[in-house]
């Protein structure tokens, strides 16, 4: 695989080369236009990618080194994330003063399908109590169905260990 490469944190995504992908929270829209003029505690998805008219919302958490702590669901937070992400989609189609976010805003909306992706990395020591690490991807994945069924009725859990199946990238 090679083509497109984001890093997110201590992650390095490697997109296929079809694909469109950018970091959505880096925006100048999101972080001078949107997060400023409509309000300021909106949330935004990491990354976002256009592969075969689908449009792909990737949240990455990396728990290896700084355990998790907010308070708020973590299936609470995807799924914020994700509203506000399309939200500011729908903005900077129209709005953004940057061509290139404007002309992506546009090419991920027109999507036949959205897709959300968790790319979830826990400490790899394993405990007696926690055996599949202290964020069960199962019972995380039910949760996300449940808030995310109109959009995406199947998110998927990704980690380096276990990547998730037909994404249009790799992670290392």
């Amino acid at each position: 695989m090679s083509g497109c490469k984001l890093t997110e944190g201590a992650l390095a995504f490697t997109f296929v080369p079809e694909a469109i992908a950018d970091h959505y929270d880096r925006w100048s829209f999101y972080r001078n236009q949107f997060q400023n003029g409509c309000a300021q505690d909106n949330k935004a998805i990491d990354l976002v990618c256009w592969f075969e008219k689908e449009t792909w919302l990737i949240e990455v958490k990396d728990y290896r080194h700084h355990p998790r702590t907010k308070v708020i669901d973590l299936a609470d937070e995807i799924a914020a994330k994700v509203r506000d992400t399309l939200a500011g989609l729908v903005a900077a189609r129209c709005n953004a003063n940057d061509e290139n976010e404007r002309d992506l805003a546009r090419q991920l909306l027109s999507a036949k399908k959205i897709r959300v992706v968790l790319h979830l990395e826990q400490p790899v020591t394993k405990s007696r109590l926690y055996p599949r690490g202290i964020i069960e991807p199962d019972k995380l994945t039910q949760k996300l169905r449940s808030k995310l069924k109109a959009l995406d009725p199947h998110p998927m859990i990704s980690s380096t260990q276990k990547p998730a199946p037909g994404v249009p990238w790799s992670v290392q």
